[in-house]
C-alpha cells in the first residue's frame, strides 16, 4: 500500500510501514514536473554543491542582511517622495545614516602611543633644559 499513499481509506493504511510518514491532510496532490524542468532542477541542485557556487553565494548572503535591515528596519519598502531622483536621494541619505550608525557602534580605536623623543629632546632632557611646547611634544 506504500504506492497508494493518500488514495485509500484509513483502514487500508493501517498495515502500511510508511504510515508515520504520511500526511495528516484528508487529500494530497502530487505533481510531476515536465522532464526538462526536472532535469534543470537536478542540474542546478548539483551545481549548488560545488565550492565555486558556494563562494559566489556567500557574497550574496552577506548582502541579504543589509537589504533586510533597509527594508524592515528603516522603512525602505515605500518611498517617502515621488519621482526617481527624490527616491534615489532618500536611499542615499538612508545609506549614509546606516553607515554612521554602524560606525558609531564600533569600538573606539586605541589611543596611539606617544612618539619617542627625538635626539634633540633627549639631549635637552639630559642637560636639564626645559623643552618648549611644540606640536611634537603636545602629547607628553
Amino acid at each position: 500500500m506504500a504506492g497508494q499513499r493518500g488514495t485509500g481509506t484509513q483502514s487500508q493504511c493501517q498495515p502500511c510501514p510508511d504510515r508515520p510518514r504520511c500526511t495528516k491532510a484528508p487529500a494530497r496532490n502530487v505533481g510531476f514536473p515536465p522532464r526538462e524542468l526536472r532535469d534543470l532542477q537536478v542540474r542546478v541542485r548539483a551545481e549548488q554543491q560545488t565550492p565555486e557556487w558556494k563562494a559566489c553565494y556567500a557574497v550574496r548572503s552577506g548582502v541579504e542582511g543589509t537589504v533586510n535591515e533597509f527594508a524592515h528596519g528603516h522603512g525602505m519598502r515605500r518611498c517617502r517622495y515621488r519621482g526617481q531622483p527624490r527616491a534615489h536621494q532618500q536611499h542615499v541619505l538612508t545609506a549614509i545614516a546606516v553607515n554612521i550608525e554602524r560606525l558609531s557602534e564600533r569600538p573606539a580605536a586605541e589611543e596611539p602611543s606617544p612618539r619617542p623623543p627625538t635626539a634633540l629632546q633627549n639631549y635637552l632632557d639630559q642637560q636639564g633644559i626645559p623643552r618648549s611646547k611644540s606640536w611634537r611634544t603636545l602629547g607628553t
